[in-house]
């Protein structure tokens, strides 16, 4: 049986370092800078009180868990949430637990892409980040809502689905649009160099080529996800929330399509990113949704946050990096 070990163990340990990716071709990189690497929340997302912490150890080049919070040690709510809006968990987080006092400090959650968190669900709650193996069983999934559905008729979750939020895509790109790319229609381009999420990992690819299609046809599809993979024109990502970023700031691509509020999260870090509007008549939206995990630890907790994600004070929240309220039946 694994044992649980406590965050500043993992942290240390881990050695998450979100700027490698197999196989990708090498690129000429800026300076690296602290507020670069990830986590770049600077501890924001961690609700554990400094007493608790022990040592405090993160060198983001090198050792961090950027996309996992909070202490794995018995927690009262596992959350396990698709990374489109880590920056938003800190500020949720702390809204529940202002509500609800008692889970202050025992909350747990990770950001990795869902398909991820559903292998880690079908592992039983464990996974490896470097040299740790930890354990943790989730009380509620988030993603989106066909997703959410499929897996509750596959008994993965409980019904119903609830969902909350919607999001459009958009094209992040390094401050100053070096490449000058105006629409998706300049993914194709052969000199315009691509990170893009992978479709075997995220789900947002399958949007993003919905979205391609709509702008070039088939042959735009072919273009990014096929050529440009295969002569080293684009890298497909494992976490986009997080690479596509750091790529861009580095130099290694020009253009990347991810979630809006992805981008708007960068640009109120501070950081030297921008983003190109993708026009609603080819644009995708997606509905963000969750349910509690079938056999779930604390499934009244799970409800509880559930319920709150979609209160006017979790909206709220979602609302100030660019998402909409879900209106639908």
């Amino acid at each position: 049986m694994k044992r649980f070990l406590g965050q500043a163990t993992v942290a240390a340990v881990a050695g998450l370092a979100m700027c490698v990716s197999v196989g990708a071709p090498r690129a000429q990189t800026v300076a690296p800078k602290n507020d670069v690497y990830p986590p770049w929340q600077h501890g924001a997302n961690n609700d554990i009180e400094a007493s608790r912490k022990g040592l405090d150890f993160t060198e983001p080049d090198a050792d961090n868990l950027a996309d996992f919070h909070g202490s794995p040690i018995d927690p009262k709510l596992a959350l396990f949430v698709g990374g489109n809006y880590f920056f938003a968990m800190a500020q949720l987080v702390e809204a529940f637990e202002k509500l609800h006092p008692e889970f202050k400090g025992r909350i747990y959650w990770e950001t990795i892409p869902p398909g991820l968190l559903v292998k880690q669900i079908q592992a039983g709650g464990t996974i490896t980040v470097g040299n740790m193996t930890w354990t943790v069983k989730p009380d509620a999934y988030f993603a989106g809502l066909v997703k959410v559905k499929q897996y509750i008729d596959e008994g993965l979750l409980e019904a119903p689905a609830t969902p909350y939020v919607t999001n459009t895509l958009t094209i992040m790109l390094p401050k100053g649009n070096p490449a000058h790319v105006s629409g998706l229609a300049d993914l194709g381009k052969p000199g315009v160099k691509l990170v893009m999420p992978n479709p075997a990992y995220e789900g947002i690819a399958r949007q993003i080529k919905a979205s391609l299609a709509k702008a070039g046809g088939e042959d735009l599809v072919k273009a990014v996800y096929e050529t440009k993979v295969a002569d080293g024109g684009a890298i497909l990502t494992h976490i986009h929330h997080r690479q596509t970023p750091l790529y861009l700031m580095q130099g290694r691509a020009q253009a990347g399509v991810t979630w809006q509020s992805e981008a708007v999260f960068q640009e109120k870090a501070g950081h030297p990113i921008e983003h190109v509007d993708i026009p609603d008549a080819i644009n995708s939206t997606a509905i963000y949704a969750g349910a509690v995990v079938k056999g779930a630890p604390h499934p009244e907790a799970a409800k509880l946050w559930l319920d709150f994600i979609r209160s006017p004070g979790g909206l709220k929240i979602f609302e100030s990096y660019g998402f909409k309220p879900y209106t639908g039946g």
